[in-house]
């Protein structure tokens, strides 16, 4: 994690009324503020009361208005009453309670997301939870925070994350007795540059299928709702009632009176000096006031209370262009400037769930915007913890999203930038350069760098696409069809008629072998496992049903599987595995991501290629599909799968990272004549699209179960062992399923769908996409989309929107295209017969 200061300007004094045209000029406000921090230099927040001006700049914080604009100019409320010192007393005396020398539960952390997981584990009926808070409750950013609760988030789960903190947050007064000061104003974003208007389109297209209502306004619908705004640069506005702003410090108060309400224990000061592992799986929690044995510990630790100097000049700029955006703010008096910590992740995303290798560690770390986190994310672990299985896939804030290769100085660099970027418009298939390359780069990386435009997961550099003489090359981001279009449809065409190669090296690799590996394997996967020599695809569940992960496995030898899984699930899959062998299974677990390089090779002379570079007989009936083999390439040990996720005739090539130039420079050089080229993923998801290839991630995860996917190939429900998962599945089977997963071809124009649009018939929204791609074979645009099963049926006809615009679209009968096997076996058919 990094950590960035955020600076917020408390105003007082008399507005004047929008008609007043005199205004001061900058210079002098400049002057005004510069003044308000002489005297002010010592580290310390004077609470005062909040003026007409205090409110008024709380709302226009949620003002976005273009390039350049203000981050926020945050103000909080504060109330000096009696009822916060009186709240302040209960805190600080409470470690007059009976100590406790044992817990469920230990939170580690007393800012407004730990009292929140406290309030949402004890209210559910867990009532062993502790709360251990170094200092005070709000200590942290917490107590500096601005307080802005907004329903809009540009991702898609973390509206649901959203959405249950603002629920929550309006019945937390009635229910406690404390007052948390919550109020919801609406906010509106401006939109200042046709591309912030796209942005807005762009986003609206993702919202219609969630519950929280979202309006993309005119500009004359944004002065009525706003009407102190300079409309001189306005060109619409994104209107989303509900949202407003709470004060953090009595939220926090509130949340930990409920926690205590509901039995959790909440002690302070209480530092935690030690954590120690034991054993059995629990920890030693020592503190200066005694040891707690906890079953589980979660870390919501914040940095306390301290603050930075001040410094407005770095700010001046998004000062002057509030000021512009509202003119009145012009004649605001300053009373006290605030430049405070906050803790920022290398994306700007929290750290939330399980931590891999660290059995019964969880954090919930990270927040730069934890107050509008707090009761959603409290609510989120909370389900978690008790179920055993997150309630919906919240995997872009798995804490295991960064591994060893995650070191300071990238966390520095992307911290700078996430919070530098923070207003930029948000583009699909977004790229940001800052940090990278990191430590983890494949064999061939210095080799393909400089020939095409690569992409980041989870920390390796991966081609995207490749360039040609003529190309406009770089990275150009853009809402329609952009730079790299035509060059994807070129490397498309490569693999459906000659041969390409891809490097795969990002996938995530372990090996699981023992006594026990089959029956650890056979307990985690609804698939059989495959025989010695062989590979299949399979699926990890949750208990509840739905889509864990999706893994390729490959049995070596006797005992000995190889299991592959995609880059941005590589811990996120490692540690559900390792928690269930931690239950008493015999085996032995390693992941080899970083050792073992992979380079893909697929198309119609795949074969050809490969044949020139081996003596080991690669045809059809020797080498079948999914079949694995340790073979020679150019003298070069290498272990060749028969797979390929473009779904045309194909290996991957799984060989040490070392040997990977020797390997890619032999095949180039034996494909010169069969016009092998290097082709990347952009051209991948868009062949896999063409075959009707799920992924994970996108057409399954933990809001979906397998049947409605369409993975029933895959489940064997009939197999005798009792895998995670086939119980609740067995229940959904026999209730019947209300939606499945849709193969649709979609009429666009200059623009593709790629998942998380809007699916409307007759008016209503029936669903939503799940990926999308243009399909160069067939010249159209395709996706997958859930619907209703009542409208899954082909030819059924839907309307997929698309940046504001509602598009004709058709479900069909999947694939489009024909696998390479499934051409092959036909073939051979046909000729059977003849």
């Amino acid at each position: 994690m990094g950590i960035l200061g955020t600076q917020r300007v408390k105003s007082a004094g008399k507005v004047s009324s929008v008609g007043v045209s005199e205004r001061r000029s900058l210079q002098i406000v400049r002057m005004r503020l510069q003044t308000a921090v002489r005297g002010r230099r010592r580290r310390r927040c004077l609470r005062s009361s909040a003026s007409v001006m205090s409110r008024l700049l709380k709302l226009v914080g949620f003002l976005a208005a273009g390039r350049g604009a203000a981050r926020r100019i945050p103000v909080r409320s504060v109330c000096c009453s009696s009822r916060r010192r009186a709240q302040d007393r209960e805190a600080s005396s409470s470690l007059g309670k009976r100590w406790k020398d044992t817990a469920d539960t230990v939170i580690i952390g007393g800012g407004c997301v730990g009292v929140s997981l406290a309030y949402h584990l004890a209210k559910s009926g867990l009532k062993d939870v502790v709360l251990l808070e170094k200092s005070e409750l709000t200590a942290g950013s917490t107590w500096h925070a601005a307080g802005l609760t907004t329903y809009y988030h540009p991702g898609i789960n973390l509206k649901k994350v959203h959405y249950d903190s603002i629920k929550l947050y309006e019945t937390l007064e009635e229910e406690t007795g404390q007052a948390i000061g919550f109020h919801q104003p609406g906010s509106v974003r401006i939109a200042s540059t046709a591309a912030r208007v796209d942005e807005m389109k762009y986003q609206m297209t993702r919202a219609h299928w969630h519950v929280t209502p979202q309006y993309f306004i005119t500009p004359e619908k944004v002065q009525e709702l706003f009407p102190l705004l300079n409309m001189d640069k306005v060109l619409a506005g994104l209107y989303t009632p509900g949202d407003g702003h709470i004060d953090p410090y009595s939220l926090t108060m509130a949340l930990a009176a409920g926690a205590r309400m509901y039995g959790a224990q909440i002690y302070n000061p209480a530092p935690v000096r030690a954590l120690t592992p034991r054993s059995d799986g629990k920890w030693d929690v020592q503190t200066p006031h005694g040891t707690i044995q906890a079953n589980r510990i979660v870390n919501t630790a914040g940095f306390g209370k301290e603050l930075f100097e001040s410094d407005l000049d770095r700010i001046m700029e998004h000062i002057e262009m509030a000021m512009e955006m509202v003119p009145v703010l012009k004649k605001a008096n300053i009373i006290n400037v605030v430049s405070g910590p906050i803790t920022y992740t290398p994306d700007l995303l929290p750290m939330v769930g399980p931590h891999q290798g660290v059995p019964n560690y969880w954090t919930a770390i990270g927040f730069g915007y934890g107050v509008i986190h707090a009761g959603g994310i409290g609510k989120f672990l909370s389900d978690w913890i008790r179920n055993g299985e997150p309630p919906y896939d919240l995997i872009e804030c798995d804490p295991n999203r960064y591994g060893k290769w995650t070191d300071v100085p990238f966390m520095c660099a992307k911290a700078r930038e996430s919070y530098g970027f923070n207003n930029v418009v948000g583009y699909p298939k977004e790229e940001r350069f800052a940090g990278r390359p990191t430590s983890r780069r494949s064999g061939v990386y210095d080799l393909l760098k400089d020939k095409g435009s690569m992409g980041f997961h989870a920390g390796w550099e991966q081609p995207h696409w490749f360039y040609k003489p003529g190309d406009d090359i770089g990275y150009k981001p853009s809402f329609c069809r952009t730079n790299w279009f035509g060059p994807v449809g070129r490397e498309c065409k490569l693999v459906m008629e000659k041969v390409g190669v891809i490097d795969l090296t990002p996938f995530g690799k372990f090996i699981v072998k023992g006594k026990d590996s089959l029956k650890l394997l056979d307990r985690l996967f609804a698939n059989t496992m495959p025989k010695v020599g062989h590979t299949n695809i399979s699926h990890m569940l949750t208990p509840s049903g739905k889509v864990y992960a999706e893994v390729t496995i490959t049995q070596l030898t006797p005992g000995e599987f190889l299991l592959i899984t995609g880059s941005g699930s590589e811990l996120h899959d490692l540690r559900w595995i390792e928690a269930e062998a931690e239950r008493g299974y015999d085996v032995e677990i390693s992941n080899v991501t970083d050792q073992i390089g992979v380079l893909g090779i697929a198309g119609p002379n795949s074969r050809s290629v490969l044949q020139k570079l081996t003596d080991e007989d690669l045809s059809d009936s020797a080498f079948k599909f999914l079949q694995c083999k340790t073979v020679q390439l150019a003298g070069v040990p290498v272990r060749a799968i028969r797979i390929s996720y473009t779904g045309e005739l194909g290996w991957e090539l799984y060989m040490e990272q070392e040997n990977m130039v020797a390997v890619y420079r032999a095949m180039m050089e034996a494909g010169k004549d069969q016009g092998i080229d290097n082709f990347g993923t952009y051209a991948m998801a868009s062949l896999r699209l063409e075959k009707g290839f799920r992924g994970w991630g996108a057409e399954m995860n933990c809001d979906t179960n397998p049947l409605e996917a369409g993975l029933d190939y895959f489940i064997k429900l009939n197999k005798p062992a009792d895998f995670i998962g086939k119980k609740a599945l067995k229940e959904i089977k026999a209730k019947g399923l209300k939606r499945k997963l849709s193969y649709l071809a979609v009429q666009t124009d200059e623009i593709d769908p790629e998942g998380n649009e809007t699916i409307w018939h007759n008016g209503k929204v029936v669903g939503n996409t799940t990926s999308g791609a243009y399909s160069y074979s067939s010249q159209q645009s395709l996706a997958f989309g859930y619907l209703p099963v009542e409208l899954n049926s082909v030819g059924q006809t839907v309307e997929v929107e698309l940046l504001g615009k509602k598009y004709p679209a058709t479900v069909i009968q999947e694939p489009l295209v024909l696998t390479e096997p499934t051409r092959t076996r036909l073939q051979k058919k046909a000729n059977t017969k003849a």
